[in-house]
């Protein structure tokens, strides 16, 4: 069963658009939305295991310029 993430970032003022273009073009990541709330983006990620959402997360996601934060929610999905 893949592995279900929610991501939220934050992200240098005025950079929003840049990041989300960014982000598109990450595998794994499925759904992005910028957001008006503590956090600025949220993208609903997916990999096959553990071990790829950390490696899409820590070597990709937070790698990308102008992501200052990031805050992750394992989720699963109802049947």
């Amino acid at each position: 069963m893949a592995q279900l993430a929610f991501i939220m970032m934050n992200v240098k003022v005025g950079t929003d658009k840049e990041v989300v273009s960014q982000l598109r073009k990450l595998k794994g990541v499925n759904e992005i939305y910028e957001v008006y709330a503590v956090n600025d983006i949220v993208a609903i990620v997916e990999a096959a295991t553990m071990r790829e959402l950390n490696e899409l997360v820590n070597s990709e996601i937070r790698k990308v310029e102008n992501v200052t934060s990031t805050n992750t929610i394992i989720g699963e999905r109802f049947p």
